[in-house]
């Protein structure tokens, strides 16, 4: 291999150096001034802690009374999230304006209102755990769907990530839901709103869109979509209701679609597999994709008798 020169990489540096000066979005350098994603990630692994505190523990930490590890957990969680919510406040209409003492005051307010619903979310998580294990037979016990499923890790991000978005911190929430996405395949937008008792069996694939909002007791399998019909319409959407409302008791199966602002799924509906759904649904349906056929075609080689096979009904919900 030939000898890498200095000169080379000068020159590589000064090519990329005169391609930062095109004034582009992506050429802004401001080192101090954008959320610290790790950092982030840190406060949402150290609120994991404090949801589940017998379940997640940091093997740093060597007091082992409950009273100190959420005193040394919060204090850490604290000071960082009042940092990194006063950096993202600039992207927010009401803070633009303002200087480093506003956005570091109303950071101070938005945490410590953010702290105080962490019984509720705690209460919200302990029925998803309940949903879980009444929902799926392959689950031995509790402890195993806290520490193994994605789903539920899922449901967590958003539920911390949904009171901070409550709260109008900009792009923070963002970013525990986007984590959680690349860790689980489950991809739940943070102002998604979401009832009690809800539970993601598998759960690749799952999107789910900004203005949904779920009921108790509902049920979704992989590969789910509650999208908006279009987005055509870009910035012009925007506060406005594109993704459907799902009404308690609902269970909807995998490969699903449900789209739309105006489309209601009521109470106990049943969503058959692949279902494409642009409609609102009446309470007590049973929705599934009418006369699916599987198709054998064989060839001269292996001179078979082709054959059709309808599937019935029941077929879409033997998951």
């Amino acid at each position: 291999m030939a000898k890498i020169t200095e000169s080379q990489i000068a020159a590589v540096v000064d090519m990329l150096t005169e391609d930062y000066s095109k004034g582009r979005t992506i050429d802004e350098i401001k080192t101090f001034d954008y959320p610290d994603r790790s950092v982030v990630i840190d406060i949402l692994e150290k609120l994991r802690m404090i949801i589940f505190p017998g379940y997640h523990r940091n093997g740093n930490y060597r007091t082992y009374t409950v009273k100190n590890n959420v005193s040394i957990l919060l204090e850490d969680i604290i000071y960082n999230l009042i940092r990194q919510i006063a950096i993202v406040l600039k992207y927010s209409p009401k803070f633009k304006e303002s200087d480093c003492d506003e956005r570091e005051t109303e950071a101070q307010r938005i945490t410590f209102e953010f702290l105080d619903k962490l019984p509720k979310i705690r209460e919200y998580i302990e029925t998803d755990i309940q949903a879980a294990y009444d929902g799926d037979p392959a689950s031995f016990n509790k402890d195993e769907i806290i520490c193994t499923y994605p789903g539920l890790y899922a449901i967590f991000t958003n539920r911390v990530a949904h009171e901070l978005f409550l709260l109008e911190t900009p792009l923070i929430p963002r970013i525990m839901t986007e984590h959680a996405h690349s860790l689980t395949g489950i991809d739940i937008h943070p102002g998604t709103s979401i009832g009690k008792y809800f539970f993601i069996d598998h759960g690749t694939g799952i999107v789910i869109g900004e203005t949904t909002t779920i009921g108790n007791n509902v049920k979704i399998y992989q590969g789910v979509t509650l999208g908006a019909l279009s987005t055509r319409g870009g910035q012009n959407l925007r506060g406005k209701k594109r993704h459907p409302t799902i009404c308690d008791n609902v269970t909807i199966y995998s490969g699903a679609s449900i789209l739309g602002g105006d489309t209601v799924v009521g109470k106990n509906v049943v969503v058959g597999g692949n279902a494409f759904i642009t409609t609102s649904i009446p309470e007590g349906a049973k929705v599934s994709v009418k006369s699916q056929e599987l198709t054998y075609n064989y060839d001269s080689v292996n001179p078979v008798e082709r054959k059709e096979i309808e599937l019935d009904e029941a077929w879409f919900y033997n998951i």
